[in-house]
């Protein structure tokens, strides 16, 4: 198995790249539908504005320790 990103043919990188953004957009779409539904049903208040872009980043930012965590109360 390769394992410098280096010997990668660009090929190869721009496919792993693609996928890695895919990813990260699916991640912050879901936490953000998480937190709308949070919102909804009462379990967030709606702080509005930064306050909700901040919550939002705090959320993403949990999700790159843990990409497979649950946002929110379940």
């Amino acid at each position: 198995m390769l394992t410098d990103w280096h010997t990668l043919s660009n090929e190869t990188q721009l496919t792993l790249a693609r996928a890695a953004l895919n990813r990260a957009a699916a991640t912050i779409a879901g936490q953000a539908e998480l937190l709308a539904d949070e919102i909804e049903t009462g379990a967030l208040s709606d702080p509005g504005g930064a306050d909700a872009l901040r919550l939002l980043a705090a959320v993403v930012r949990g999700a790159e320790k843990d990409p497979f965590a649950v946002a929110g109360h379940c």
